[in-house]
């Protein structure tokens, strides 16, 4: 994954990568929050509200992906953003608590609860993910740093052996021409 100052790789599928800026993140999260809570207004019932808690959820993603590459680019332009985005998490988190308590409101903790550990298995399916892709990254570097040693061992071997071989061949013309070498 290449880290880019101006905006943050989101994730890589299939060699396709989604490039978001933290501007960009940073306003979704800000929007989702406001949209649940404008459909929670109206909303009847929980369940309506699904489609759009599932978009908060879906923004405070992009978020903090974006915000860990804001932060790992070292940019100081970048480092301000990543503020800003953690702010923007930490007000979805004191949202999430308002969803919390609404979901009790209404009865439904055990649906709140089945929410956060599905949350939680695929942030640890997500985990695994990475962590194979970021394996898989680096047995590849290592695969490449190796060829890169054979081609250099090889062309040292070549080089040494032109070196012998014009060595050899001006002490045969040497001992040709002054009919000495024995």
């Amino acid at each position: 994954m290449v880290i880019r100052p101006a905006a943050c790789v989101v994730s890589e599928m299939a060699g396709e990568e989604i490039v978001i800026d933290p501007i960009t993140a940073l306003a979704g999260i800000q929007s989702a929050i406001s949209l649940v809570k404008k459909a929670a207004a109206v909303a009847n019932d929980l369940g309506s509200l699904a489609p759009v808690i599932g978009k908060l959820f879906d923004a405070k993603s992009v978020a903090t992906k974006a915000m860990l590459e804001a932060k790992r680019s070292k940019n100081k332009s970048n480092m301000g953003t990543a503020l800003q985005i953690e702010m923007a998490l930490d007000q979805a988190k004191v949202f999430e608590e308002e969803l919390k308590l609404l979901f009790m409101q209404t009865g439904k903790i055990d649906v709140w609860q089945k929410i956060k550990a599905r949350q939680a298995e695929m942030d640890r399916d997500d985990a695994k993910e990475i962590s194979a892709l970021k394996a898989e990254e680096k047995k590849a570097k290592e695969k490449a740093d190796e060829m890169t040693e054979i081609v250099l061992v090889i062309a040292i071997i070549f080089f040494l052996m032109f070196f012998a071989f014009v060595g050899v061949n001006e002490l045969i013309d040497f001992c040709q021409k002054t009919r000495g070498c024995v």
